[in-house]
């Protein structure tokens, strides 16, 4: 039952975030005449982090995107307000991407790949492509300026990310009929239908893999029950995010009442977190430089 409406589910609901994320990616690349032309910069853009061991996806991505473009100018940008302020209480400054884009107009760049790394083209993407296009628009600033997609936006990635999850990220050790769970945040855009889709992929995979979100569907209820059903007794619980940041150390893997994992341990299944991003692995985060490839071919 649960397989049959998660596919008829994935199937509207997807159809309904690519036409819209189709219709998007009109918007996200602006451009007019420049008399003298500079760069293309490349700025990543990520909701952010403020917990340090998060920031070894960071290191990872942006090594990544060095090695690539050794030649390029490579800046950062949180979309998270509240992480930025965190951040710069305690001595460090990043900027916000309209920050970062304004600085990098006004130090004369005219080209300039805009790399989402978000999981899926959720509402921070679009505000991205959005304000993109505005800092496109200016007369005498970039002649070109392109977002290249998150991580998540196709058939053939989506199986690709579950593939190295399957592979790389979930312990050796871990037997058939032992659970993975992968937590993503969830939305209330309709983007959201990524989770679905997700977890009919990876239901197909595996039976005993399942993916749930913080804020969307399928909600953690949803699995837990499933997994009491199935009488589980031990589940992997693996963030299905670019770091393994604040939602992944307390939501999933907390010690309070209502973690994912107190919650599986009160019902009597062992719980044991995977405390890795998704962007700490080398073929994961070199598929967000495939997308900026692409995006750094559009610019020229």
């Amino acid at each position: 039952m649960w397989h049959n409406l998660v596919k008829k589910q994935w199937m509207a609901l997807t159809c309904a975030v690519l036409l819209l994320a189709g219709l998007q990616a009109e918007w996200c690349l602006a451009a007019h005449p420049v008399t003298q032309e500079k760069g293309p910069a490349i700025l990543l853009v990520t909701f952010g982090t403020s917990v340090e061991s998060a920031q070894a996806a960071f290191r990872t991505i942006e090594q990544r995107v060095k090695a690539a473009f050794p030649k390029a100018e490579v800046r950062w940008a949180y979309t998270s307000k509240i992480i930025r302020k965190k951040l710069e209480k305690s001595g460090t400054r990043i900027d916000s991407p309209e920050m970062a884009l304004a600085r990098l107009m006004d130090d004369g760049y005219t080209k300039v790949a805009v790399q989402s790394l978000h999981m899926i083209p959720g509402i921070e993407f679009h505000e991205l492509c959005d304000n993109a296009r505005l800092f496109g628009q200016m007369d005498g600033g970039f002649s070109k300026v392109m977002v290249g997609w998150p991580l998540l936006v196709s058939d053939t990635a989506m199986d690709k990310v579950l593939k190295e999850i399957l592979t790389r990220v979930v312990p050796k050790e871990r037997k058939a009929d032992e659970a993975v769970v992968l937590m993503g945040h969830g939305t209330h855009h309709p983007s959201d239908a990524v989770y679905s889709a997700m977890m009919y992929k990876a239901q197909k995979t595996d039976p005993n893999v399942y993916v749930g979100t913080v804020e969307g569907s399928p909600s953690f209820e949803e699995i837990k029950e499933q997994l009491v059903q199935k009488k589980i007794k031990k589940a992997y619980l693996v963030p299905l995010m670019t770091v393994a940041g604040d939602h992944a150390k307390n939501d999933m893997a907390g010690d309070e009442p209502d973690s994912w994992k107190s919650q599986l341990t009160k019902a009597g299944i062992e719980a044991v977190p995977v405390m890795k991003g998704l962007a700490e692995y080398d073929a994961i985060a070199d598929m967000w430089v495939e997308q900026l490839k692409v995006t750094i071919a559009h610019l020229q």
